[in-house]
């Protein structure tokens, strides 16, 4: 008798192991950890993980200031995903990495926007002016774009969202541009004519591209697919359920209601 109940014992401990594997080690339930800058995609994921909660899924936001900490935590393993970038700036660092991040979903979409420092207006912009744009690759090619829509440059447009400032083809304002970390860029507008902030960092400092910005990327550009907010983790992790139950969180009603309300324009759902 004892032996038979050592024998079933076994055939279960057996069962249940292939079970795990059957499952592929995918990790489908606990804690989920993703990076983030604060605002608006800590904000964001504080709504899904109410979502989430409800659905047995613990999710710890950590929060980073800096972009290419994000993105090198996920690849390093700190982190099961991150939610700040987009496509063009995956692609981007997956290129000078040799990584292979992916995106499982687009989110939402922050139309990039032109403030003003010192001149309040881009009529009044003078010979010289000073203009502040991203520094990192992508975005300012978006910023540059922008600026180019308003008519204040012309580019060399066959390096598409590789453009940098040796593109610009004609330049009748002789603008100074100056790239620097789109952290800062909010900071520098005492000290710059006008700059092109990126839409979180525009939020961080009291701004909206809908109602402060002097000109916007529009909802119906190429823009608002291009540079729509992914969610990323690695690719090996791309199917796992728990990921997928942080998605379709992200996509719920709950959230895009909490976006539509608190951001007013400056930030725009596309699910």
């Amino acid at each position: 008798m004892k032996k038979n109940l050592v024998v079933l014992l076994s055939v279960l401990l057996v069962g249940l192991l292939l079970v795990g594997c059957g499952n592929g080690g995918k990790k489908s339930e606990g804690k989920i950890v993703i990076g983030a800058t604060p605002t608006p995609h800590a904000e964001i994921l504080s709504i899904a993980k109410e979502v989430l909660a409800e659905q047995g899924y613990e999710l710890e936001i950590r929060e980073f200031t800096d972009y290419p900490q994000i993105n090198q935590a996920l690849y390093s393993g700190d982190l099961d995903a991150n939610y700040f970038q987009h496509q063009p700036y995956l692609d981007n660092f997956n290129t000078e990495n040799n990584a292979d991040l992916v995106s499982i979903g687009a989110i939402h979409y922050e139309p990039l926007g032109i403030y003003s420092g010192k001149t309040k207006t881009l009529d009044n912009l003078q010979k010289g002016a000073v203009v502040a744009v991203p520094n990192d690759t992508t975005n300012e090619a978006r910023a540059l774009l922008l600026l180019a829509e308003q008519g204040l440059i012309k580019l060399d447009t066959s390096a598409g969202l590789n453009t940098t400032i040796n593109d610009i083809t004609e330049n009748p304002l002789e603008l100074k541009i100056e790239e620097i970390a789109a952290a800062q860029l909010a900071r520098s507008l005492p000290d710059v004519d006008i700059a092109v902030i990126n839409g979180n960092y525009a939020i961080q400092a009291g701004l909206n591209a809908a109602s402060d910005a002097l000109a916007k990327e529009e909802k119906d550009s190429l823009a608002a697919t291009t540079y729509a907010n992914i969610v990323a983790v690695r690719k090996e992790d791309e199917n796992r359920e728990d990921l997928q139950a942080l998605l379709e969180a992200l996509k719920s009603e709950k959230v895009k209601q909490f976006i539509e309300e608190k951001y007013q324009g400056a930030v725009i759902p596309i699910f």
